[in-house]
């Protein structure tokens, strides 16, 4: 069954100006879907469509079978949405945040209750509780925009750079979060900057660019047009002697450094698996070449 399904999205604005050009593409329910594309592409735009905050020009969007056109307010109750900026009321406590999110769809109290409980502990957030939403670090921020999305248990989750500003351990938990979260059935469609996070998580994709789709494939058809990756990983304490890499080639720089070159066979969730089964502990990871951003690049200058 299809998640979703969009037949000719166009969206223009005044002065003509096309933010979409037609777009098709679909995502199969229960896949994990990367919307790739720079400043400007249209990402927005769409995301907007679905989520009933931008009105389409022509075109038709499906959710799960449901017509957005003929039934928006079951479209919305089918998706969660997870926006870029934080706007909760920062003065009110975590818990409250929650319960009155489930409010607005109506989920009775003690329903919303033992929902929230169960949210606060799958995102860490349990012992914050009582916390006002200001106190709260970025990350555990975005941990509860999180929570307040599925408040209403959608079957589809739409994440808009999600991770935006993490350190790399947080931006690991929360990866994990979210393949958990899909490994239960939930469909999510994620935007974003960070290149590797999409390669990390993601099944498939579609590149826009200029509000036209470039490129709508599976992320391991699309890497195996590349040659690989390099990266640079900072690590929490000097590097013992023995490690056993396995078939990851690393090359420390110095104690606490390490580049390491990612095959197109390969993908950083293989490598951060192995180097967790050694002890190491990775602090940040950067792009020294990153596949997946070299061939964005290729694709995105070829359709100009």
């Amino acid at each position: 069954m299809q998640a979703l399904r969009i037949e000719g999205l166009k969206k223009t604005y005044g002065n003509n100006v096309e933010a979409l050009k037609g777009i098709d593409f679909s995502v199969e329910a229960g896949d994990f879907f990367a919307i790739l594309g720079p400043n400007g592409a249209g990402k927005s735009t769409t995301i907007g469509i679905l989520t009933s905050l931008v009105r389409k020009t022509a075109g038709r969007v499906q959710v799960f079978g449901v017509d957005l056109d003929q039934d928006p307010q079951t479209v919305k109750s089918l998706i969660g949405v997870v926006p870029q900026e934080f706007n909760f009321q920062m003065f009110e406590t975590v818990e409250n945040i929650l319960i009155t999110q489930a409010g607005y769809y109506g989920i009775p109290y003690r329903v919303a209750r033992t929902r929230a409980k169960h949210y606060m502990e799958q995102v860490g957030l349990w012992e914050k509780r009582a916390s006002i939403a200001r106190a709260l670090s970025g990350g555990m921020k975005r941990r509860l925009m999180i929570a307040r999305a599925l408040m209403h248990e959608p079957k589809m989750l739409i994440l808009d750079e999600p991770t935006a500003g993490l350190d790399i351990e947080v931006r690991r938990s929360m990866w994990q979060f979210l393949r958990d979260i899909n490994a239960k059935g939930t469909t999510i469609i994620l935007t974003t900057h960070y290149l590797e996070e999409a390669e990390t998580l993601c099944r498939n994709l579609a590149i826009i660019h200029e509000g036209a789709i470039i490129r709508n494939s599976s992320m391991r058809a699309l890497l195996k047009e590349t040659e690989g990756a390099i990266y640079i990983m900072d690590l929490d304490a000097p590097l013992s002697a023995g490690v056993n890499w396995g078939a990851f080639a690393v090359t420390p720089t110095d104690a606490n450094t390490l580049e390491v070159k990612i095959s197109k066979k390969a993908t950083l969730s293989e490598f951060f698996a192995q180097a967790a089964l050694q002890g190491v502990v990775i602090k940040s990871v950067r792009n020294k070449e990153n596949r997946l951003e070299s061939l964005f690049l290729s694709l995105t200058q070829r359709s100009v």
